[in-house]
């Protein structure tokens, strides 16, 4: 009897122990819906979001758009093709300057990334201070959009690619190790703690226990930092940092509507393809061929 009242007992205590957690967590859950109510008010109401102003302006989206579309004509279509596109060749050109700034500046802030992630990693840091040096530095990079970054090195080195592959570069480092350092954080530690009893030293267990972990997630962070870092080369170009931006300066500050559209189909399809190759390289490189 006393073991069956001891038994009641426990059930007793933990179903109030049950029902204490479950009244703690609704009310948790209704003060964090609270504050997100509250932080979209006051995101819409500093932002000056106006549901009629968006459906009164949603009309002339349309009419920009249609402005930037030419005629063509099934008489005559090659040659509204042709008119539509005349500047392919130094266009073209232009995005495959682009392309490189992406590619260049996506190699060297991998680096980056890669000779500093595991600093910012918690399981693995040297040292606090180490730690929340790193840190700090992969937020400045990240946090300073890529086109200050590129106003300050024209300045510095003058109008060209060179300032547009620094600024991608850093800002590049910044995103890929913080990335790169929480998938560091989620290793195996069994293969590390295996190989610091045998007496390796940092760099070792680095080489031999975590890259192997982490190196698909390390490729796959890259290629798609890749297809960021096109769409950025991009825009850059605006203030001189190279590339095919400053055509779309160009023809954004002359009103060259139908240029506006030419260079956009072009940016669209450019990243579509790479995007499709950076999903077959990926793959590959996981094991993983996906639809035939």
């Amino acid at each position: 009897m006393a073991a069956t009242a001891g038994g009641l007992d426990a059930v007793r205590e933990f179903e109030a122990s049950w029902r204490l957690l479950r009244t703690r967590k609704r009310w948790m859950t209704a003060g964090y819906g609270l504050l997100f109510a509250i932080a979209l008010l006051v995101s819409a109401w500093v932002g000056e979001f106006d549901p009629v102003k968006l459906v009164q302006g949603l009309p002339r989206i349309h009419e920009y758009v249609a402005k930037t579309l030419p005629v063509l004509t099934l008489s005559n279509f090659w040659g509204d093709l042709a008119e539509w596109f005349y500047g392919l060749p130094r266009w073209l050109t232009l995005l495959w300057e682009t392309i490189l700034i992406a590619y260049i500046a996506t190699l060297l802030g991998t680096i980056g990334a890669l000779a500093m992630c595991f600093h910012a990693a918690r399981n693995l840091a040297l040292g606090k201070t180490s730690y929340w040096v790193t840190r700090r530095v992969f937020e400045v990079a990240r946090t300073i959009p890529e086109l200050v970054f590129a106003l300050i090195f024209v300045f510095a080195f003058g109008i060209g690619p060179l300032a547009g592959i620094l600024a991608i570069a850093i800002h590049s480092m910044g995103g890929s190790g913080k990335l790169f350092a929480e998938a560091v954080e989620n290793i195996d530690m069994k293969p590390v703690d295996g190989l610091r009893a045998t007496g390796a030293n940092w760099v070792q267990t680095i080489r031999f226990a975590v890259l192997p972990q982490v190196l698909p997630n390390f490729t796959s962070f890259s290629l798609w930092r890749f297809e960021i870092n096109v769409r950025s080369a991009s825009i850059i170009g605006f203030v001189g940092a190279g590339g095919i931006g400053q055509e779309f300066y160009t023809a954004i500050s002359r009103l060259y509507y139908e240029d506006i559209s030419a260079l956009i189909i072009l940016m669209v399809f450019t990243v579509i393809l790479i995007d499709m190759v950076c999903e077959r390289i990926r793959h590959r490189l996981i094991g993983k061929e996906g639809f035939a």
